[in-house]
């Protein structure tokens, strides 16, 4: 198995980012023709030890799994490890509630904060709900991959602080799709975290589609689940509008 190590010395420099090692590798073999088998996904996140990926390996591959790629991080100077694993099993040879069971003794073996493991085609859809500003490109990108049925998750509703008219094109298809939409007017004083809270209270994630406001910590910590920002600032160097002209002007 051929393991590539990719780290960059002059990203960290230019972008103030801390010194960290990545590490991928991809094994041969694509997806199978067979439509008895099925792709499932592993996160996982513990203190970092030796054998840690043997483990993960071993659990899959002794179910007859078999481990499309893998992606794995470990911060330099921190006692942390990170990875997410691809991978293909036949669910009549590892059942669902096997594989829970199979992923949880490794959970406790490692002391994990983190182990998660989704199956797409057998497991309910993640409910999302998704945040945006004035500007359209991430949140319209967000809705056409849902329509094309490469983001499997269930949208309850799109939240802006922008209004936008009736006959808008995202109007248009939330309405088609019978996807709420919810124009909040907020203020310096005023983001109306309260009214959000309670339209996202049954959502399993949140998607920042380029909202241009700074959700608080006490909001963060009232929804108590991942909110994911998607956004073209280059943090933390250049924060803010316009990083790309910030990178010109500071002379990169």
């Amino acid at each position: 198995m051929a393991l590539t190590r990719r780290i960059s010395s002059s990203i960290p420099h230019y972008f103030g980012f801390a010194e960290r090692s990545f590490k991928s590798y991809k094994l041969p073999g694509g997806p199978s023709s067979s439509s008895s088998l099925t792709h499932g996904i592993h996160v996982f996140h513990c203190p970092d030890q030796v054998g840690i990926v043997a483990k993960l390996s071993e659990c899959i591959a002794s179910r007859g799994g078999n481990i499309l790629g893998a992606d794995i991080f470990v911060p330099e100077k921190k006692n942390v490890f990170y990875s997410r694993n691809e991978f293909l099993f036949d669910p009549v040879k590892w059942p669902r509630e096997q594989m829970d069971e199979d992923f949880l003794n490794l959970s406790k073996l490692f002391s994990a904060t983190r182990s998660v493991v989704r199956v797409p085609d057998l497991d309910p859809k993640f409910k999302i709900g998704i945040l945006a500003s004035k500007q359209d490109h991430c949140l319209v990108d967000l809705l056409h991959r849902w329509q094309e049925g490469r983001l499997p998750v269930e949208i309850t509703c799109v939240i802006s602080n922008h209004e936008r008219g009736p006959n808008t094109h995202v109007i248009r298809f939330l309405e088609r799709n019978n996807i709420p939409y919810h124009y909040l007017n907020t203020t310096k004083e005023n983001k109306r975290e309260g009214e959000i809270l309670e339209l996202v209270l049954d959502t399993d994630f949140l998607v920042l589609a380029r909202y241009m406001q700074i959700l608080s910590g006490n909001f963060l910590r009232t929804y108590g689940k991942d909110v994911i920002n998607i956004h073209h600032g280059l943090l933390p160097s250049f924060k803010g509008g316009n990083p790309s002209k910030q990178i010109m002007l500071a002379g990169f």
